[in-house]
């Protein structure tokens, strides 16, 4: 007489799919090991590397900020090639040097600015307008005064057009820049200079509605006078 075959629980099933599945996945990790391994040691490195990127520019971020609260003081005084080149005697780092070793920084950044200014308070435009133009910040009123600086140094080398719409561009960049009615006021007579009247007159409008309080806007009927003429 045959026995009664054996009913399997859902338990039983379970295991079996369990250790089914642990044997071909044993099986595929043999096969490829190598690959597996290869992926996850690529990870590992990866991790590391973003570690130690990301520690070396906060690193890189403190060198900057202390050399350039150094340097500040000639900037400040008003002794910019010192401020540029730096004090060997005393051991005091330039701004081009800050910039040229930890520019991609917030503080290089910051440096780049300074560095720009100096350079135009020299009337070295070229090379004002080069770093004024490289600076990268995420601060508006610094991001609007380099455009403003650029802006300057167009206009000392008589390129009226960009001059225009580089200080323009400043002019609209941060409302709570105390600088907007003077930057518009530039960019507005730049595009009188420029040839372009009703440009100008558009901005110097906006300059006497919107901030008639603004130093710019004592002599403000005058220049819209000349525009519109």
């Amino acid at each position: 007489m045959l026995k009664p075959k054996k009913k399997i629980t859902k338990r039983e099933i379970k295991e079996d799919r369990l250790i089914t599945s642990y044997f071909e996945a044993s099986t595929w990790y043999q096969n490829n090991k190598k690959i597996v391994n290869g992926a996850l040691t690529g990870i590992v490195v990866l991790a590391i590397v973003i570690v130690a990127y990301t520690n070396n520019v906060s690193s890189n971020n403190q060198k900057a900020t202390a050399e350039l609260g150094k340097i500040l003081s000639y900037y400040d005084q008003g002794k910019y090639d010192i401020a540029i080149a730096g004090n060997l005697q005393e051991n005091v780092r330039g701004l081009q040097s800050i910039v040229d070793d930890y520019g991609s920084t917030k503080s290089g950044e910051l440096a780049g600015f300074y560095l720009a200014n100096s350079y135009f308070a020299q009337g070295n435009y070229d090379k004002a307008l080069e770093y004024f133009l490289d600076v990268d910040v995420k601060d508006d009123l610094i991001a609007a005064s380099s455009l403003a600086g650029a802006g300057a140094c167009y206009e000392a080398k008589g390129q009226y057009d960009k001059a225009a719409s580089t200080f323009e561009k400043a002019a609209f960049k941060s409302a709570k820049d105390v600088n907007v009615p003077e930057n518009m006021f530039h960019a507005a007579q730049n595009y009188l200079l420029a040839g372009n009247k009703e440009k100008a007159a558009e901005l110097f409008k906006k300059v006497k509605k919107d901030y008639p309080t603004s130093g710019v806007a004592r002599e403000i009927d005058r220049w819209i006078a000349e525009a519109t003429a």
